[in-house]
């Protein structure tokens, strides 16, 4: 499931893992940085919170109140290395405990779980 994290850094996810988790009703919450356009393209079938990085100066006064430390949280992009980068900085910057990354990000969800979920 986990593979080996380095210290720093989020554990990754894999798309499969996360659909169990999510049908297990584990309390996760899911972060999406990806742009308004890849989001009306493709999407999760579930509530995701939509940071897009570009927008970053918009939601970062509320991030606090946006992600709660005792939560979970899985970041996802189009293919995994966005989040990757925005799950360090959670980890690093922030002082989030419990990142995940989603490996392969949506596009992974649409190989491996969905594939109603459009590829792009």
């Amino acid at each position: 499931m986990d593979e080996p994290t380095r210290p720093g850094t989020p554990h990754t996810l894999p798309a499969v893992d996360l659909q169990r988790r999510l049908e297990a009703g584990e309390p996760l919450r899911i972060v999406d940085v990806r742009e308004d356009g890849e989001l009306a393209l493709a999407r999760l079938p579930h509530a995701v919170l939509h940071l897009p990085l570009s927008r970053h100066r918009d939601w970062l006064p509320q991030l606090e109140t946006l992600l709660d430390r005792q939560q979970p949280v899985v970041v996802l992009c189009h293919a995994g290395i966005r989040s990757w980068d925005f799950g360090c900085w959670l980890i690093q910057e922030q002082g989030y405990g419990d990142v995940w990354n989603l490996k392969g990000g949506i596009d992974a969800w649409s190989r491996e779980v969905d594939s109603q979920v459009p590829r792009y």
